[in-house]
């Protein structure tokens, strides 16, 4: 028996064109229904009406027709399953090896202006999501296209293939189909929320919602936290104090991908901790111990750790809690805290704690999602190890061992900071931090007046070239020694020479860290 494909699409564009090469090349039985059916009838192809194959008339105006074992019978049965073909022969249901199915057009509908209620509610597809879904489950024997625009690559790969859709051809159509049979639900489910006056984001519906927080980052503005469970910050504990707002979070975020920078948990290649105001790192250091770590942090600069986001990579235990207790503060996120840690800060009622295992971070995957408006933006987080044997001596002098020490902690820091970004940093600590401003020089003027008299002997490093000579020879004047940066501009000749008559050494990375 010739096997079947199964066509009903509400876009008819290249339909005839597939079943024809479908039919006369690779020698398929055509079964269509309704307005597929129709045009192709009217082609003057051979088909079989579903009706025709199921026994079972359409019915209730055509909302009830592809509903039937005979169709998904044929769809989802395994090939090599011996129940599942004994099944078959007892019911007499041919296989179906190929189902090109595209749906009612809801969107084109609901776009339409004036368009009711009960005409929207009509373009919402049932069986056609069913059978894709079907097929797509099933792509080990099935394969299922979703789109005219598939079928050419299709046909190209069935002529090399005996009249066969490749395998990996047909995992990846199931993929398009899962994404298509999402994207459709997502538009329904966003549609009857703005009808019923709810409040939806289009990109929201596949990720559950985690709570509804107090207000956004300003009193005026709803918000509302997706996380999936034990993803991400979906899978940390909050131990105690009030509920986390949206800065909160957003800070969290910030100051956790800064820590990660010296690893996490057991992964932690020695403690680190960084304190971070408004999504800007104010206080990074490392040290022999979390608490003399996070005491080195506070006091990069502690004006502007009031009220920050504290967090560490390795366990909370007691001495670091009683640093901890000694300063207002709205978060704490660590792997873990200890019960006496947990005493000591039980005090501080307001002061949120929260546990955040490895396992969650690394649940949460890589990509980095930002939304735009009406739309996302998703690249790779820069979280890329760094690389210092391929950092290039622009120099005539390079640096000390202790200065590229201090280099390369500096560079780990700096592409945690907002565009343009400039750290200043000695001894594994951070002495300084500009970031966020609309030139190169105006952020290092902020970072070396924040380092002060800590500046001399220290290093400095930007998260993109020096388009001018200015930065260097500001950093020269308050006592930096060493720079580096990723090089790059038409002028870092420049900056090179600048260095060179200061005494300073450079480094280039060949790689920006821009963070907006």
């Amino acid at each position: 028996m010739a096997p079947f494909a199964l066509l009903s699409v509400s876009d008819k564009n290249g339909i005839v064109q597939l079943a024809e090469a479908l039919h006369r090349i690779h020698g398929y039985a055509l079964l269509s229904s309704g307005g597929t059916a129709k045009v192709l009838e009217e082609a003057g192809l051979p088909v079989t009406r579903v009706s025709e194959h199921t026994g079972a008339p359409e019915i209730l105006g055509g909302r009830v027709k592809t509903l039937h074992p005979r169709v998904h019978g044929g769809i989802l049965a395994k090939r090599g399953d011996a129940s599942h073909q004994a099944d078959l022969e007892q019911q007499d249901i041919p296989y179906i090896d190929l189902v090109v199915v595209n749906l009612y057009p809801f969107r084109e509908t609901v776009a339409k202006p004036g368009v009711t209620w009960d005409q929207a509610i009509e373009n919402i597809d049932i069986g056609g999501p069913a059978m894709v879904r079907a097929a797509a489950k099933n792509h080990a024997d099935v394969a299922v296209l979703t789109s005219p625009d598939q079928y050419n690559a299709v046909l190209a790969t069935m002529g090399e293939s005996a009249g066969r859709v490749p395998a990996d051809l047909r995992r990846r159509l199931a993929l398009e189909a899962f994404q298509h049979t999402a994207s459709y639900d997502s538009a329904i489910s966003r549609w009857i929320a703005n009808e019923v006056a709810l409040d939806s984001s289009p990109w929201l519906e596949a990720v559950p919602l985690r709570q509804t927080l107090r207000y956004g980052e300003n009193p005026h503005q709803k918000a509302r936290w997706f996380s999936h469970p034990r993803q991400g910050w979906g899978g940390a504990i909050q131990l105690q104090g009030k509920e986390l707002s949206t800065n909160n979070l957003l800070d969290l975020e910030a100051a956790l991908a800064t820590v990660r920078e010296f690893g996490y948990g057991p992964n932690a290649v020695g403690p680190a901790a960084v304190v971070v105001k408004h999504t800007n790192p104010c206080g990074v250091a490392v040290g022999s111990a979390v608490a003399s770590a996070l005491t080195r942090a506070l006091d990069a600069d502690r004006v502007s750790a009031f009220g920050g986001i504290v967090a560490i990579n390795g366990p909370v235990e007691a001495a670091a809690a009683r640093e901890l207790s000694g300063l207002f503060l709205e978060c704490v996120v660590a792997p873990s805290f200890s019960p006496e840690a947990r005493e000591i800060l039980a005090s501080k009622a307001n002061l949120r704690l929260l546990e955040l295992s490895p396992d969650a971070i690394a649940a949460a995957g890589s990509n980095h999602v930002r939304s735009i408006l009406g739309g996302l933006l998703v690249q790779d987080l820069d979280d890329q190890a760094i690389t210092p044997d391929q950092w290039t001596v622009a120099t005539q002098r390079p640096p000390s061992s202790q200065e590229r020490d201090d280099l390369e902690f500096a560079w780990r820091l700096v592409r945690h900071a907002r565009s343009n970004a400039i750290v200043v940093a000695r001894d594994g600590q951070s002495l300084g931090v500009g970031a966020g401003q609309m030139n190169r020089v105006g952020s290092a003027r902020i970072a070396l007046e924040a380092a002060g008299e800590k500046a001399q002997e220290a290093v400095l490093a930007s998260d993109g070239f020096f388009p001018f000579d200015d930065t260097v020879r500001l950093a020269a004047s308050h006592g930096i020694t060493a720079v580096i940066h990723p090089g790059g501009s038409l002028r870092d000749e420049e900056s090179v020479k600048a260095c060179d008559e200061l005494g300073l050494a450079m480094l280039l990375t060949g790689k920006r860290h821009f963070l907006h």
